[in-house]
């Protein structure tokens, strides 16, 4: 980790959980663009080796003040919340305390209490701020749309990795779960794939120990339709190798029956990829109905159907929805919007 002079920073964002995850995914795109207005640092593990980092060490031994006369903690997670209590009241340093919720559910009287503790409350969609109960702001996640962009030649990229050139290709990424509607999507593909004979579907993701039977069951139905050959379970990629392959589709499908926020339909229009989603997460807030998707309920596998059929049917809509889901990505979730809309709240917490 790139280690720094801790009492030069003046915001830090601490990732406490190893494995990956949406957060340190936030964390991690965030923070290189945050560097170039403010003195940020990350603290905690699981982050690549080029982050601005503090260790636990310096955590404890940095000066009381910072060099604002306080210092912004941005906690993700309640655990981190926890850490920057501790650090404000047992060891003695004055912190202005964030926190960011991506969640929709009603938090437990823990999490309450930690929230209540917090000087702001940041909501990742305007359905999370309705289940906090102190007054919040809006911020958006963001897209990187220079990494997530149209493709040069997409016949190309198809060929690198080993997709059909000329397909119209229809993918579902993520994990592979009943929560994140996998289920719904492989059922609505195999009726999908009957009636569009040039569509091919795409399962990209891994399932975990806890869902491998899941898994096991989607592919034997695909297998007893005899469509193995046309809706396909590539293995997990790299995170930086996702674009390539949202980059490769024509239509994105977000299946989710439950989500906090959902960045994938942004992933995906930001490559021109139109999106079909789910009423669940933020999805409402980032798909622009008949423009740059299309909106269902969760868990309808007939609407599911409906609304690619729809899609695939009408000539020369793939085409007029992908450059409006560019440009509705570029215009309104630029990642750089969502690291300024930051920025200017650690300048307001310092000040005060």
């Amino acid at each position: 980790m790139a280690q720094i002079d801790a009492n030069t920073i003046e915001v830090i964002a601490p990732n406490f959980k190893r494995r990956l995850s949406g957060v340190t995914s936030t964390i991690v795109r965030l923070v290189p663009l945050q560097r170039r207005q403010i003195a940020i640092a990350t603290a905690g593990a699981g982050l690549p080796g080029e982050m601005p980092h503090l260790s636990a060490a310096q955590l404890i031994f940095m000066n009381r003040n910072g060099p604002a006369g306080a210092r912004v903690w941005h906690a993700r997670r309640n655990v981190e919340m926890l850490g920057g209590l501790a650090l404000k009241y047992l060891l003695g340093k004055r912190l202005k305390l964030l926190f960011t919720s991506a969640s929709q559910r009603h938090h437990s009287g823990y999490t309450k209490w930690l929230i209540s503790q917090m000087d702001r409350v940041i909501a990742t969609s305007a359905k999370g701020a309705a289940y906090l109960d102190k007054p919040v702001q809006v911020v958006h996640h963001g897209i990187n749309t220079e990494e997530f962009c149209q493709p040069a030649d997409k016949a190309a990229l198809r060929r690198e990795l080993g997709l059909p050139e000329d397909a119209v290709l229809i993918g579902c990424y993520g994990r592979i779960r009943a929560q994140k509607g996998t289920d719904v999507f492989v059922g609505a593909m195999l009726e999908v794939l009957k009636t569009h004979p040039q569509a091919v579907a795409l399962v990209m993701g891994r399932a975990t120990e806890k869902h491998a039977a899941f898994e096991k069951e989607l592919r034997a139905k695909v297998d007893a339709a005899g469509l193995s050959d046309r809706l396909l379970f590539p293995p997990e990629v790299p995170v930086w190798e996702v674009s390539r392959w949202y980059q490769a589709l024509d239509l994105y499908v977000a299946p989710q029956r439950w989500e906090g926020f959902g960045l994938t339909p942004l992933e995906a229009m930001s490559c021109g990829v139109p999106a079909v989603a789910t009423r669940v997460g933020a999805f409402e807030e980032l798909i622009a109905p008949g423009e740059t998707g299309q909106l269902i309920d969760p868990g309808d596998t007939g609407q599911m159907v409906e609304a690619i059929d729809g899609i695939l049917s009408a000539e020369g809509r793939l085409q007029q929805w992908s450059a409006a889901a560019r440009k509705h990505a570029i215009t309104n979730f630029a990642l750089e919007k969502e690291a300024d809309a930051l920025v200017a709240i650690y300048r307001e917490l310092l000040e005060h």
